[in-house]
């Protein structure tokens, strides 16, 4: 990895510019270093904070509890637990969510599945194919 400008590095990272500098504004990011233009410029480490920032985001993390995870990480070793708790609820979360993903996906699979039998007919109506009324 090499220095990024800010450009480089919302591309690498699916992010816009704008996100970087409020992240950095947020204290999520440290501050970020400048060349003597005046622009940023992120080297590896920087770069590596932003993947854990990314991928806490994409987990579901929400900013204001990343920020706090930021502060915690700067604390040091005094924080080990209370960032590991972070972690685990969060992760907590994930697993739940991939729990109601998985069984919304079986059951989509198995409406397409009687749909492809001819099973789920034509003119047959809502409410008749879910048995919801009886006359």
């Amino acid at each position: 990895m090499t220095n990024l400008t800010i450009t480089e590095v919302s591309k690498k990272y699916d992010l816009k510019p704008d996100t970087l500098r409020y992240y950095e504004r947020s204290g999520l990011l440290p501050k970020v270093p400048r060349k003597e233009n005046g622009n940023r410029y992120y080297n590896e480490g920087m770069q590596g904070w932003i993947e854990m920032i990314v991928c806490l985001r994409h987990s579901g993390v929400p900013v204001e509890k990343l920020i706090d995870y930021a502060d915690m990480l700067r604390e040091g070793d005094s924080t080990l637990q209370a960032r590991e708790e972070l972690l685990k609820e969060q992760l907590d979360e994930l697993e739940l969510k991939r729990k109601n993903l998985n069984r919304s996906i079986h059951r989509l699979k198995h409406k397409i599945s009687l749909y492809e039998s001819g099973e789920i007919k034509q003119n047959k109506s809502y409410f008749e194919e879910y048995k919801i009324m009886n006359d």
